[in-house]
């Protein structure tokens, strides 16, 4: 018969619940779940595919600050061992712009003692100016015809001169100063006498060595004076330094000397050399 048939109903288009009127088939994705992630009091939305990725970092981060902890403990205990022991962790600060040495006076040493090592210290600085300058002026005369030995001579005062001082005799001093060493007392009397007569002699500049023209001191000035007014003056001025840095020496030994007979380390250095003394001869 001519009736006409219904549409399939089943129509791909009129049962996908999922398509909506004029779009085609395809499947809308699902929106990611999101799940709630609690740190540090604050609670942050992350989608569900991040999450294991937190977690691992948090382990991370966890195992990083246990470890930070552990590096924390160990050396504070090194610290708390180092105190026990007594060894002082010397931190060089000096000069600020080129740490190469470490000195705090204002910290380190006790006040009696302060104005001591200041001028000890300026002692040290002025040996390393007149080094400094006797370079300079003995580079000079070499320049008008001197033998270059003495220019050689200069040139090993200054890269002996300036760290032996500080070793022998600088250093021992503000330890001592310190840590109230009578030995350390000792040492320095010892070293810093050899660096007063070199002063001395620096001051003079008789011709010992290479007619003493390898120290500015006053004999070549006063000999340079006569035919070289220039080179004489730059003679004369390492002699005036040289002068004042032997004056200055000699006022520090005196006030550390008498410090250390007035502490009593003079006695107790007596007594323990005539100790050994005996110990030695009954043994």
């Amino acid at each position: 018969m001519g009736s006409r048939q219904d549409s399939n109903p089943y129509d791909e288009e009129r049962v996908n619940p999922f398509a909506s009127s004029g779009s085609s088939s395809t499947l809308s994705p699902l929106p990611q779940e999101r799940v709630e992630y609690e740190r540090g009091g604050t609670t942050i939305s992350v989608p569900s595919d991040n999450t294991m990725d937190l977690k691992a970092k948090e382990k991370e981060l966890q195992a990083k600050e246990a470890d930070l902890k552990r590096r924390e403990e160990e050396l504070q205990k090194r610290e708390e061992a180092i105190a026990r022991s007594g060894v002082v962790v010397e931190v060089k600060n000096w000069p600020p712009f080129y740490p190469v040495i470490h000195h705090d006076i204002a910290t380190e040493i006790p006040i009696h003692l302060q104005k001591i090592q200041y001028v000890a210290f300026g002692s040290w600085l002025g040996l390393i100016l007149c080094l400094m300058w006797n370079f300079i002026a003995v580079t000079a005369a070499w320049f008008q015809g001197e033998s270059a030995s003495i220019w050689l001579l200069a040139v090993i005062y200054i890269i002996t001169g300036v760290p032996g001082s500080y070793l022998l005799w600088y250093r021992p001093l503000y330890r001592a100063m310190r840590t109230d060493s009578a030995i350390k007392f000792t040492f320095f009397f010892l070293t810093y006498i050899c660096h007063i007569i070199f002063c001395i002699l620096a001051t003079l500049a008789p011709p010992i060595f290479i007619k003493g023209r390898s120290l500015a001191g006053f004999m070549p000035a006063f000999d340079y004076l006569g035919w070289n007014a220039a080179l004489g003056g730059l003679y004369f001025i390492g002699f005036a330094l040289f002068a004042i840095e032997t004056a200055i020496s000699i006022w520090v030994i005196q006030q550390v000397y008498l410090y250390f007979r007035g502490s009593g380390k003079a006695a107790t250095m007596k007594r323990e050399a005539t100790k050994s003394t005996m110990m030695s001869a009954l043994s």
